[in-house]
């Protein structure tokens, strides 16, 4: 039996169904092998496929990956650039491989601020892996927690400012109809968040909806993730007990 395999028969029954990962260390994957930091990106790019086929094949019903920040864009600007283009060499590459995995492709962000290029890219893979129903591959592009969430308000404000909604009717569900993982709807706040590389901090990411999500860290650094690490992640988050401020009897 393959160390994998033998890994995945320790699992239990207990499956996250949504798990995010925040995609860390892959300018200093690069910079400890002396090599550019656009580098470990690309490379960062060949893990994003090991890991979706693992996640679809342990039975993750949705799998969001933080893959460009709105703060992003204070970065150099070849290495944004670059990042602008990994999506178009991604999405060309790897689309009939999720097809064939009955993978769904969705992007939580403002995909309108990308350049034309990204958004067509983005918005073909979406429409052509439309049809997948086993596994939503859910890209956070051009997010950021803080502004969802000003947007989020700027949204309601407006439904209350034009009479379509009252401001005692507004709860939890509604402001969670007015984020930008609605499209996801019971499945929208995460079991389980992942950071690799050492770092310890949400990052501007999902702070609605992780509210009581499983939070594990990893020193890995996101190019060197496999199988196996995020094999180990889901064990990590299975002994976990998840009361959600309750008591368990």
């Amino acid at each position: 039996m393959k160390m994998n395999q033998k890994l995945e028969t320790e699992l239990n029954e207990n499956i996250p169904k949504h798990v995010a990962i925040i995609m860390d260390g892959n300018g200093r994957w690069a910079q400890k092998r002396f090599m550019p930091r656009v580098a470990g990106h690309k490379r960062g790019m060949e893990v994003v496929k090991t890991i979706t086929k693992s996640a679809s094949k342990l039975g993750v019903k949705v799998l969001t990956l933080y893959a460009f920040s709105t703060e992003n864009w204070k970065r150099p600007q070849d290495e944004v650039s670059f990042l602008m283009k990994l999506p178009i060499t991604f999405f060309n590459k790897f689309v009939p491989e999720l097809i064939e995995e009955g993978v769904q492709v969705r992007v939580t962000g403002d995909i309108d601020g990308l350049p034309q290029a990204t958004q067509d890219a983005v918005r073909k893979a979406i429409e052509d892996t439309a049809q997948g129903t086993k596994m939503i591959l859910n890209f956070a592009l051009n997010y950021g927690s803080r502004d969802e969430i000003t947007k989020m308000v700027q949204s309601i404000a407006q439904a209350v400012n034009t009479k379509q909604l009252d401001v005692d009717k507004i709860d939890e569900q509604v402001i969670e109809n007015h984020l930008q993982t609605n499209f996801l709807g019971e499945l929208s706040n995460p079991d389980v968040l992942i950071r690799t590389s050492g770092e310890e901090r949400i990052s501007n990411f999902l702070l609605w909806q992780i509210a009581y999500s499983e939070l594990v860290f990893t020193d890995t650094l996101w190019p060197d993730f496999d199988e196996k690490i995020f094999i180990e992640m889901i064990k990590e988050y299975q002994k976990r007990d998840r009361r959600f401020g309750a008591i368990k009897k």
